[in-house]
Order: C-alpha cells, then sequence, then structure tokens
C-alpha cells in the first residue's frame, strides 16, 4: 500500500499525472483499489482487498468510521433504543467475533464500538480519507476508473484519481422513501420520516400516527406506546410477527438450524407457524390484519413487544392512510383520525448519485441494481457493490464473503486471465439473480436474501475462481 500524507491524501510522489477525456487532470493510483465508505461494509473492502496485496485508498464523507452505526453522523438511521434484530453470532465478522460477554441482541453504541475496534485491530485507518465525499466515478479504458472527490460539504477544489478498480459501499438505508398521500401538504400536523427519529421525548404526549410495518415502525410503535397519549399504527398488510425468543434462544438461531437441516421450505413454514401459533397467537383476534403472505415470503418483523402493546390496548392497529386533511387523516376504511405527530417508517430507496445507474444493471432507471450475487454488475469486472443486502442473520458475515470474491477476482484477472473472464461472463448472465425463494414484490424485499443458500452460492464463486 502506498503511504498516505498526514493531510489525508494519497501521496503525489506515488501517483502519475494523466488526463480525463475532458482534459481535467488526474493522478493515476496504478494497482490501488478505490472502496467508497467507511462502514462496515468498507471497512471489511478494505481489510480483504488488504489481505490480498491490494493497495486501498478508502473515501469517508463523515469523520469516523461505522457508517449507519454511527449515531453522530447526520445519515445515520440509529435511534436510542436501536439493537441489533439479528443475534451476535449471527451478525459477527467471520475473522472478528464480539464479545461472549455480550448480550444476544448487542446496543447500537456497542456495535459502533466494535466496528471501531475492528478498524484498529486490522490498521484500516491509514487507508481511510474522512471528511472526503465521492462526487463521479466514470469509467475509463482498460477497465479503470477514475474517481472524483472533494471535501464533504463542497468545500475546496474536486480531485481526481484513477483507480484499477471500485468498492461501493456507501449503504442503502440513509436516502429515505417517502409516500405520496393525497392532502398531505394540507396536514397541519408534524410529519417526519423515521430517519429523523432519535428519542422518545419526540413522542411524549402526542398523538402519534406511525405508518409503515417494518421492523424500525414497530420499535417506534411500541415507544410511541410508552411515551404518547395515543399510538395509532397503519400497515398495508398483514404481517408475520416473531418474537426475538423461540425454545429459549434468539429467534435467527432456531431459523438457522432449520436451513442447516435442508429441512422442505414448506416443512420449514409448518414449523414455524406451529411456533409462532403457541408463542404469539392468532394476530387477527387483536385487530391486526391476516398475513397476505406464507412465512418467509416477506421479512419477518422480529419485535417480541408490539403484540404485547396492542393486546394492552397502548397500540391501536389501523388500515392504510386513504387521504390526508388539514385536521386528521382519513383512513381506507373510512375512519377518521386526528394524530399530532405522523412518522413515516417506509423504509430506504438505493441511491448511487455519483455513478451512472446503467453501469449497476439499471437499465429502466427504477433505482434497483441488477447485480449477480447482489455485488457484482454485469460487463463490470472491475466494479463491485458490498453490502446490498437485507438476510435473514446478520450481513458483516455476508459482506465479509462477498469481498473476500472480489479480492480474488481482482487476483484472477493478474494470474488467471480466462478464469477472471468467465466469472465475468457468468456475472452478466446471472445478473438479478434471487436468493430468497418466493417473496413479496416490493423496493423493502429488493435485496433479501436466504443467508445459507446465498452463502452457498458464494462458495461456489470461490471455487471457480481458484484457490488463492
Amino acid at each position: 500500500m502506498p503511504p498516505s500524507t498526514a493531510h489525508g491524501r494519497p501521496d503525489p510522489e506515488t501517483s502519475t499525472l494523466d488526463l480525463s477525456r475532458d482534459g481535467r487532470p488526474v493522478s493515476d493510483r496504478g494497482d490501488t483499489v478505490c472502496v467508497i465508505g467507511a462502514g462496515a461494509s468498507g471497512l471489511t473492502a478494505i481489510k480483504n482487498l488488504v489481505e490480498h496485496g491490494f493497495g486501498v485508498d478508502c473515501y469517508e464523507r463523515e469523520t469516523g468510521v461505522g457508517g449507519a452505526w454511527n449515531w453522530r453522523h447526520d445519515r445515520s438511521p440509529v435511534y436510542a433504543s436501536t439493537h441489533l434484530v439479528s443475534s451476535r453470532p449471527l451478525t459477527q465478522f467471520p475473522d472478528f467475533p464480539m464479545p461472549d460477554s455480550w448480550p444476544d441482541y448487542p446496543h447500537h453504541h456497542q456495535l459502533l464500538s466494535y466496528l471501531e475496534r475492528y478498524t484498529d485491530h486490522f490498521d484500516l485507518r491509514r487507508h481511510i480519507w474522512f471528511g472526503t465525499e465521492v462526487v463521479r466515478v466514470e469509467p475509463v479504458d482498460g477497465d479503470r476508473w477514475d474517481v472524483t472527490t472533494r471535501s464533504t460539504g463542497g468545500y475546496g477544489p474536486e480531485r481526481t484519481l484513477r483507480y484499477a478498480a471500485v468498492v461501493v459501499a456507501n449503504g442503502h438505508n440513509w436516502s429515505p422513501k417517502l409516500p405520496r398521500y393525497d392532502g398531505l401538504e394540507e396536514f397541519r400536523g408534524e410529519v417526519m420520516h423515521a430517519s429523523s427519529y432519535k428519542d422518545p421525548a419526540q413522542l411524549r404526549g402526542k398523538r402519534v400516527l406511525v405508518v409503515g410495518a417494518g421492523n424500525t415502525g414497530c420499535d417506534i410503535a411500541v415507544e410511541a406506546a410508552q411515551q404518547a397519549s395515543c399510538c395509532w399504527h397503519s400497515t398495508r398488510r398483514g404481517y408475520w410477527y416473531a418474537p426475538k425468543y423461540l425454545l429459549g434462544r434468539p429467534v435467527d438461531q432456531v431459523n438457522d438450524l432449520l436451513l442447516s437441516l435442508r429441512l422442505p421450505l414448506r416443512l420449514r413454514q409448518w414449523l414455524y407457524h406451529r411456533m409462532l401459533r403457541l408463542t404469539v397467537g392468532d394476530p387477527t383476534r387483536l385487530g391486526l390484519p391476516r398475513p397476505d403472505h406464507r412465512i418467509y415470503e416477506a421479512h419477518p418483523i422480529a419485535n417480541s413487544q408490539l403484540v404485547h402493546h396492542v393486546s394492552h390496548g397502548q397500540i391501536a392497529p389501523v388500515p392504510d392512510v386513504a387521504r390526508f386533511h388539514g385536521g386528521g387523516v382519513t383512513l381506507t376504511d373510512g375512519r377518521e383520525i386526528e394524530p399530532e405527530l405522523v412518522v413515516f417508517a417506509t423504509g430506504y430507496l438505493p441511491r448511487f448519485e455519483f455513478l451512472d445507474p446503467g453501469l449497476l444493471g439499471d437499465g429502466d432507471g427504477s433505482g434497483r441494481p441488477r447485480l449477480w450475487l447482489h455485488a457484482f454488475p454485469p460487463n463490470q469486472p472491475t466494479l463491485a457493490v458490498a453490502g446490498l443486502l437485507q438476510p435473514d442473520s446478520g450481513v458483516f458475515t455476508l459482506t465479509h464473503w462477498q469481498t473476500v470474491v472480489f479480492a480474488r477476482l481482482l487476483q484472477a484477472r493478474l494470474a488467471r486471465p480466462d478464469r477472471a473472464a468467465a466469472f465475468t461472463a457468468r456475472a452478466t448472465a446471472g445478473a438479478g439473480e434471487r436468493y430468497a425463494g418466493k417473496v413479496t414484490d416490493s423496493s423493502r424485499h429488493w435485496f433479501e436474501v436466504r443467508h445459507v443458500p446465498y452463502l452457498r452460492a458464494v462458495q461456489r464463486a470461490l471455487d471457480e475462481l481458484g484457490a488463492r
């Protein structure tokens, strides 16, 4: 890895000067790889690329590592009570375990400390240029990339550097997905997206409507049940509400056991359904809508408290919003409610503002990349996306192996070009493959994967690339 200067820029003595197609000066970084983002996905990308012998420059727009898990960052969706919804053993990196003394579901402060310790253990900070955002990534001849950066906030001049490869690890839980409703602009109450929710004090004493039934929406509804004067929880459809523990174990570990046994899907669905009946019961008797899908056909809601508060009358389940008006909200069943605060827990959409979406297989402009293994775009052998996953487990292990595959691919381009070419052809042919079975068709499930079949597919890719 070329040394870096003290002021946080690639050392000009290790770069050669070239010109871009439009005449801009470009510093050529040779075989160095660019990583965009120093969250969990970017950090494991740096670590694995360095271990495979590559120089790495990582650009992070914030002033510290951690990405979404760093609550100090403007784009972090973390709120005060955020905990993991996947258990510790199924979340940790495979080569850096979390402490055994930690709880089954660590708090977000612990996750940030874990990522900071990971960074320091593998000496990753020397590869990261903080306070630097990427504004453009453009392909150039030879499957190389011109990456244009500037100081976060747009201060100072832009600078363009040329890299052998690029890993995009800017996260996908920071750009709010906002719904459109008739009359919303007329509503006189307060409206926020869940990305702006940080503390239960924002709910205290108010009549609150939470829209959305993802894990975040359910968490906020539970906090509103304890802090607000009234809480309505609006969902478009029915969901399966799984407790965080089944049979005395974290629920994802029970699911992992069923997957490892390779039981047929229908049998796993039947077993899971029976366990939910015994622990949660029939949600429709509490006024929750009946699920319109089978278990495993949508991401389950891991929340042990929502059903508790519904059964105690502290959360009122209501259907979708039909329209807003000045004084309140009309629901699709005709009821009128008058919330003071509406929280849209309606999720996020991926954004890659610095990159032509066609390079990620998004030919129709839908915003949905078409990638093989949710990482490798068609016809781009030196470009990868890390962490664009919504698994039934933690994401860190999956992202670790994604970036190992990319590092092996870059090695193969130098030592085994025939295997690298075959891999690129496979990525192009397999763009858009799913690893989740039958799932509901919504943007929330674009990146849904079941971790066991996904990891098997990753292992096959590693086998095809050959030994290191």
